[in-house]
């Protein structure tokens, strides 16, 4: 599987790129892989009915079987032939909310094999709003699985380059329609638990979710370090997003933050260590030594949202060994941004 020839092709729009989409759905219905870009991250595809075509996934990342695919369709329709007992509220929700960031949990359907679902009988579904997304699923035969297309475990994908990094050889085809706008994967709820239940934060947020249908809960066990819960949906059990540095997250007042980051950075360099440092647009002058990055601004948390995979990645082409950032709000889009990072930091987290 690794002498694969992957082929690169840059698509600007659906017009222009309507006979690469043709390849890439052809790709797909033949059981094969083609990576592609979505509003979130960039996607590994697969046809999510072929067994076969889903263990090539988890083949190509080096990716757990117990970790569920989310199954990627255009239209609401679509839900009837993979979806079971669909509550009303999902309705409501993807009235509002699909096409876009979110990956609803359904009871699955026997159209849905065990291949996709990491052998569970629940089936996540996302409907993209990404244009060339949309194209190539209605392309492969309306059902995709598509994960994050990098090694299990690294930083997720926001650009064609970073599919390729991780990828070249082990998959047919990557679509490259330029850098993604959210930078973050799909939040996931569950609909079949009452309330419904947030496994996975992301741009459509708890508190948007309860202003269309009341309460949800936020699973906190699948959050904790250590937990022994089946994951139920991708990005709950193992170490993700990380980085080859140890990563550790400093939280506290902002100038503590600031003395502590420099203090840690001054040591490890004297001790011949590179560092990394994640700031933001408000901090980043402050910093002494090591390689200190912007990751956005504070005012707007979808500029630090979208840099944050990247970010960690050039850390990894620079050679970093130790890297330390700051923390985050924990609300609104803070809340998926944190996730990521203790995440990709293994719940390290220091205090001052």
């Amino acid at each position: 599987m690794n002498h694969m020839r992957t082929r690169i092709e840059r698509v600007e729009n659906v017009q222009s790129g309507n006979d690469i989409i043709r390849e890439a759905g052809d790709i797909l219905r033949n059981g094969g892989l083609v990576a592609f870009p979505t509003e979130t991250v960039y996607g590994l595809g697969a046809d999510a009915l072929n067994a076969g075509a889903a263990q090539k996934i988890y083949a190509a990342k080096g990716r757990p079987s117990d970790n569920p695919l989310i199954v990627h369709i255009t239209e609401l329709e679509d839900l009837k032939k993979i979806t079971a007992d669909i509550p009303r509220e999902a309705f409501a929700i993807a009235d509002k909310y699909w096409p876009g960031p979110l990956t609803m949990i359904f009871e699955k359907t026997d159209a849905v094999p065990y291949g996709t679902t990491g052998g569970l009988d629940t089936v996540a579904v996302r409907m993209p709003s990404d244009e060339i997304a949309r194209a190539v699923i209605k392309a492969g035969g309306g059902y995709i699985a598509a994960p994050s297309a990098n090694t299990s475990g690294r930083p997720s994908p926001t650009t064609a380059g970073h599919v390729e990094e991780d990828l070249s050889g082990k998959i047919e085809m990557i679509i490259d329609g330029g850098p993604v706008d959210i930078g973050v994967e799909s939040t996931i709820l569950d609909m079949t638990v009452t309330p419904p239940m947030i496994l996975r934060p992301g741009a459509v947020t708890k508190e948007m979710l309860e202003e269309l249908i009341g309460r949800v809960d936020e699973d906190q066990a699948a959050f904790e370090p250590g937990s022994k819960a089946r994951p139920k949906a991708p990005g709950m059990k193992y170490r993700h997003y990380a980085p080859q540095a140890e990563l550790s997250i400093v939280e506290g007042d902002m100038d503590q933050v600031v003395d502590a980051i420099n203090k840690m950075a001054l040591e490890k360099t004297a001790e011949g260590f590179k560092v990394g440092i994640i700031g933001t647009r408000e901090t980043v002058g402050r910093y002494t030594c090591g390689d200190v990055k912007s990751i956005g601004t504070r005012e707007d948390e979808a500029t630090i949202a979208v840099h944050l995979y990247g970010i960690l990645r050039e850390f990894d082409q620079d050679r970093a060994d130790y890297i330390y950032s700051e923390s985050f709000a924990t609300d609104g889009m803070g809340s998926a941004i944190m996730n990521r990072l203790l995440k990709a930091a293994g719940h390290h987290v220091i205090k001052v």
